[in-house]
């Protein structure tokens, strides 16, 4: 087992998320960034927007980055590994936290540089199968004067993230509002969510 995965809902219980550093190791963030659709940029990436299937709307004023998703049946092995880890993660969650999680959806991300993502929660209005967020980062040699922050608005204090190569952050989709601050360069991650109910992302 991870060793993370304890310390995950230690915080998770505690504060409504935690951030994880190493949760990916060096090489494995490598492999990752290796792969041709990371390499050759957003060319193969899709416009983010906000709402879900008809009410879907690309809104650059609320966020900016590009997503392409990702199919766990199909994925290549650098990406195994992670989805791996988030399917052993869902099972130890659901057990020491008494949760119902069954299933989870994951996109790779770019965030090119000057954009950003408003405040916002990671629940749709009529759809509340999104239980929580999952992040992991892949930006090596990333340092704060580059910006790109997660900054998370929970009830006593506002939490700013560097998205750091290999850390995770997880937290309450339904509890945590959160933006993406602007960064200097593009900005990379794994972003998903754990859902209670199973998909099928149609890909």
């Amino acid at each position: 087992m991870n060793p993370h995965f304890e310390i995950i809902a230690d915080r998770l219980a505690e504060n409504g998320f935690a951030v994880i550093d190493q949760f990916l190791t060096n090489m494995e963030v490598y492999n990752i960034l290796d792969l041709d659709i990371f390499k050759e940029g957003i060319d193969h990436f899709k416009k983010a927007g906000t709402g879900k299937n008809h009410v879907l709307q690309v809104n650059e004023n609320i966020r900016g980055d590009y997503i392409h998703w990702l199919d766990k049946n199909t994925v290549p092995a650098p990406l195994k590994v992670y989805f791996n880890q988030l399917e052993e993660l869902r099972i130890f969650l659901n057990q020491s936290l008494f949760l119902s999680l069954k299933d989870h959806e994951v996109h790779m991300t770019i965030y090119p540089a000057g954009s950003f993502y408003k405040r916002h929660l990671d629940q749709f209005k009529k759809d509340d199968h999104r239980k929580l967020s999952v992040i992991c980062y892949l930006n090596n040699d990333w340092n704060e004067s580059f910006g790109g922050q997660l900054r998370m608005y929970t009830a006593d204090l506002t939490v700013d993230v560097l998205p750091l190569a290999g850390r995770l952050v997880c937290f309450r989709s339904d509890g945590i509002e959160h933006e993406v601050l602007p960064a200097t360069r593009d900005r990379l991650s794994l972003t998903g969510w754990m859902l209670d109910q199973y998909i099928d992302i149609g890909l």
